[in-house]
C-alpha cells in the first residue's frame, strides 16, 4: 500500500516539476518523512537525500524537454550553476552532521517564511514599482546567489526552486519560463547533494526498521515517486496547460502552504 501511495504521490511531483520547477523537492521530503515514520528522527535525513535523487531524475528529465529559447535564458550562467554545486555539497554535508530535528523545523520555518514574503513584498504577485522591471527585459540572477542557495536547498531537500523561481519572478520572468529555468538550477543542486548522499553511511535504524537504503538514499520509495512522476512530465511537456499568470503565481504559494501544513502532521 506504501508504494502505491508513493506512485500517487509521485504523479504529483510530475505536476509540480512541470508547473512549479519544484523537481519533487517539496512534495517528496513529506510523504517520504511519513514512510519511513520507523526510522524516527532519521527520517529526515533519508527524506532529504531521497528527494535528491528524484530531482535530479525529474529536473534532468524536465530540463531534456524544455524548448531550446526557454533555455537560452540561462546563457551565461556558468558561474551561478558551479556555486550552487558547491553550495549544495556543503549543505549536503551539513544536513548529515546536524540534528534530524533541526533539519525538519529548519523546513518549516523556512517554507513559512517565504509564503510571507511572497504575499507581503512586491515583484511576485504583484509588479514592483520601484525597480521599473519588466517582463519584456528579464535580469540575470545574480552568480553570488549560488552558493547559499545551494546550501539551504541541499541543507533542506528543496531543490531550490523555492529560491529560484521567486528571484527570477522578481528579475521579470513570467511564472512559465521561471518555473521551466528552475529544473536546471535545481539539477546542479541535487546532483551533487545525491553523491553526497549516497557515500554516507545508512542510519543504523534502517536494519530494524526494515527499511533498505543506499547511503541515505530510499530507492524504493525513490523509484515509487519517479514512476509516477516522469510519464506525467513527458505529457505535460509536450501538451502544456495555459495558466494565466496571476493565477500561476497564486498556485504556486497555496502548493508551499499545503507543503508547510503535511510536515507539520508528520512531526
Amino acid at each position: 500500500m506504501d508504494f502505491v501511495m508513493l506512485v500517487g504521490v509521485g504523479l504529483l511531483t510530475g505536476v509540480t516539476t512541470v508547473l512549479f520547477g519544484f523537481g519533487g523537492g517539496f512534495v517528496a521530503v513529506p510523504v517520504v518523512v511519513w514512510a519511513d515514520a520507523a526510522l524516527g528522527t532519521d527520517a529526515m535525513r533519508v527524506a532529504t537525500a531521497t528527494s535528491a535523487l528524484v530531482m535530479v531524475v525529474n529536473a534532468g528529465f524536465a530540463t531534456v524537454v524544455t524548448p531550446r529559447r526557454v533555455l537560452l535564458s540561462l546563457r551565461g550562467s556558468g558561474t551561478l550553476l558551479l556555486l550552487l554545486a558547491a553550495g549544495a555539497t556543503a549543505g549536503a554535508f551539513a544536513t548529515r552532521l546536524a540534528p534530524a530535528a533541526l533539519a525538519h523545523w529548519a523546513f518549516v520555518a523556512y517554507v513559512a517564511l517565504t509564503i510571507a514574503d511572497l504575499l507581503l513584498r512586491p515583484g511576485f504577485l504583484r509588479p514592483d514599482t520601484r525597480g521599473g522591471t519588466t517582463p519584456d527585459a528579464p535580469r540575470p540572477l545574480p552568480s553570488a546567489l549560488g552558493a547559499p542557495i545551494g546550501g539551504v536547498a541541499a541543507f533542506l531537500g528543496v531543490g531550490g526552486s523555492v529560491m529560484t523561481v521567486p528571484a527570477m519572478r522578481r528579475a521579470g520572468h513570467t511564472m512559465q519560463v521561471a518555473t521551466a529555468l528552475a529544473n536546471p538550477l535545481t539539477l546542479a543542486i541535487a546532483f551533487p547533494a545525491t553523491l553526497v548522499s549516497l557515500y554516507v553511511a545508512a542510519v543504523p535504524a534502517a536494519a530494524h526498521a526494515r527499511v533498505h537504503l543506499v547511503g541515505l538514499i530510499d530507492l524504493r520509495a525513490a523509484a515509487a515517486l519517479l514512476l509516477g512522476a516522469l510519464p506525467v512530465i513527458a505529457v505535460l511537456r509536450r501538451r502544456p496547460l495555459r495558466i494565466p499568470d496571476r493565477i500561476h503565481a497564486w498556485a504556486y504559494i497555496g502548493l508551499l502552504v499545503v507543503v508547510t501544513v503535511a510536515m507539520l502532521l508528520v512531526v
